[in-house]
């Protein structure tokens, strides 16, 4: 939101620090119509005397030198300059009065304001609000005359009017700000509509308090509306973890008969192989590299690889003893499980170990008044793509068709010339994969741990048997329902009796329907 006539920020930076000007309150107007966060550091080492000048002459003025790290940079033109040690011994500190560092705090707490993110101008814009500071008026008042944005718009002038209504006793002027606070569905000036209706309600004023109730009513169905908006956003980001969790299983449970109970410790290989993909572009990059970012989109497919390839051994080794043993596979497979989380116990410790935020992720994306992280938003994404992926792998490969057919009718195939041991091995190492994809997403939603995946073996579980064993259709259509039911029931009966909730919820529906959503009509005598 800058002007086409402004000056290059340096210039006004170089004014402020050599005193070369005769409007001081123009030229911090001027700085603050800009957004960039360099003021910010420019500031600070103002203040703690990092910006030095060099004598050159009577006819020139002082050269201005930031230091930074262990470097000096010319401010106008940030090339780093080399100074001799008479130079470094001539420097002189250059420090703002105290009135200047005043109005500079008070430009860095407003800086936000001028800045090219529309979000993030707004989530300035209510903090200010929120401060109730009276000095800060006259600067929401000049952004909001040059702020085109009518989001950021709405929430400047919702700050101005929250600063403003502990500054005014006139009834005419608190009525309009109240009814304007409710038009503007404003969370933030909620309790100050509050405390102005307890006050009209004291004195007699009806017609103040009728305007407060009406505000205070506005306010809290956009409230009730945010947080159902907000209940969706999550089921579905919980949906989508357990779709991929259970895509795995539903293959793998339809083809070879398998209850893995160790499926959730493949989700735990996910998050570790990203725990250690960060730590290997943190040394080989360091953590404030552009490359450093790209950690987490690069373990996705490492972790898929790294997970598919333990399956592959895992199911040489025995697995394929236990094909259509399902009792069997479970006791063997829990066995498994606790083995696996002895592993990553010894490997990686017993607690949890950290997973930064990519600079991608980071951030909320406002939707009618909720606000939506971008991790939230990639999980339901990334779901999406793992079930087109998955969705033409069964239908337009030979593996595809090869597992459809051997779920079929597994004699069958094996007469047709499929190999059936190689299908199974492949299919195995596929579902083993997708957990870690979820374990990678996991990795930004929560804690990286040993028992990580244990969290979500039930439910996909759940899922599975809901949506029918071996239908990936279903179990889709489950995971979505499951994720949605349970965000929606858990804040209105708390964590454990929502899921004692949906878990009655899913045996009255198998008691309707034992085959689940959509059964599958096998052809094998097998069944």
């Amino acid at each position: 939101m800058l002007c086409a006539e402004q000056r290059p920020l340096r210039d006004v930076l170089m004014d402020l620090a050599l005193e070369d000007y005769e409007d001081p309150e123009g030229l911090l107007n001027e700085l603050g119509s800009h957004g960039d966060p360099f003021i910010k550091e420019f500031v600070e080492s103002w203040r703690t005397g990092e910006v030095l000048l060099l004598e050159r002459g009577p006819d020139q003025p002082p050269l201005v030198l930031h230091r930074y790290a262990e470097e000096y940079h010319d401010l106008e033109s940030d090339a780093v300059v080399s100074l001799t040690q008479a130079e470094e011994e001539s420097l002189s500190k250059a420090r703002p009065s105290r009135k200047l560092r005043r109005e500079l705090v008070k430009i860095i707490d407003t800086i936000d304001l001028a800045n090219p993110n529309e979000q993030v101008r707004i989530d300035a814009a209510r903090k200010l609000g929120l401060s109730r500071n009276e000095e800060y008026i006259p600067v929401l008042q000049r952004r909001l005359g040059a702020e085109e944005s009518a989001r950021a718009r709405r929430a400047l002038e919702e700050a101005i009017i929250i600063n403003q209504l502990d500054r005014t006793e006139a009834t005419e002027d608190i009525m309009e700000a109240v009814v304007r606070l409710g038009d503007l569905k404003s969370v933030a000036g909620r309790d100050l509509v509050e405390d102005y209706l307890e006050a009209a309600e004291e004195s007699g004023n009806e017609e103040l308090a009728a305007a407060s109730r009406r505000a205070l009513r506005r306010i809290d169905e956009h409230m009730a509306w945010v947080e159902q908006l907000g209940n969706l956003f999550r089921g579905m980001s919980l949906g989508s973890v357990l779709l991929m969790v259970s895509f795995g299983l539903a293959i793998t449970f339809g083809l070879m008969g398998i209850i893995n109970m160790a499926h959730g410790e493949f989700i735990a290989i996910g998050g570790y192989t990203c725990y250690l993909v960060q730590n290997a572009f943190a040394a080989a990059f360091g953590p404030q590299s552009a490359a450093y970012q790209w950690f987490f989109i690069v373990s996705l497919p490492v972790s898929f690889v790294v997970a598919a390839l333990i399956g592959i051994g895992f199911e040489k080794s025995f697995i394929r003893f236990l094909y259509r043993r399902p009792l069997e596979s479970l006791l063997a497979t829990w066995g498994l499980s606790m083995v696996m989380q002895q592993v990553y116990r010894l490997v990686f410790g017993a607690a949890n170990v950290q997973v930064n935020t990519p600079g991608l992720l980071v951030g909320n994306f406002e939707l009618w008044g909720a606000s939506l992280s971008y991790t939230r938003i990639f999980v339901i994404g990334f779901a999406i793509l793992t079930v087109i992926a998955t969705w033409l792998l069964l239908t337009r490969t030979n593996l595809g068709l090869y597992i459809r057919a051997v779920m079929q009718n597994r004699h069958m195939a094996a007469s047709l010339g499929i190999p059936v041991s190689r299908v199974n091995t492949l299919t195995f190492a596929f579902g083993c994969g997708l957990a870690s994809l979820a374990g990678v997403v996991l990795s930004q939603l929560g804690n990286v741990g040993p028992s990580m995946g244990q969290a979500y073996i039930v439910d996909s579980f759940m899922v599975v048997v809901a949506g029918s064993v071996g239908n990936l259709l279903g179990a889709g259509v489950s995971a979505m329902g499951i994720g949605l039911v349970d965000q929606f029931l858990q804040p209105a009966m708390g964590p454990v009796m929502g899921k004692i909730t949906v878990f009655a919820v899913i045996i009255l529906f198998l008691q309707w329907k034992p085959g689940g959503l959509f059964p599958t009509k096998s052809r094998s005598l097998e069944d």
